[in-house]
């Protein structure tokens, strides 16, 4: 269920910039931005190029696109 929340227009911008050079909507590019950092919160080990990485396997996981590596 969609939720509005108050942010700022400095943000607001940034985030149009980002969504046209990333082909996101503004709100996909928050959610984006918002899912990114929540990993690196929960992984301060992690580079964001790896954070980024394991996420699109997730989702290639979650398309049927990839196959689930089997160790053994």
């Amino acid at each position: 269920m969609p939720t509005a929340v108050r942010i700022s227009e400095k943000l607001v911008d940034e985030a149009k910039r980002f969504s046209r050079i990333d082909h996101r909507s503004l709100a996909g590019q928050i959610e984006h931005w918002a899912r990114m950092g929540k990993c690196a919160e929960e992984n301060p080990d992690l580079s964001y190029t790896l954070i980024k990485e394991i996420l699109i396997g997730l989702d290639e996981l979650d398309q049927g696109e990839k196959t689930e590596y089997k160790f053994g």
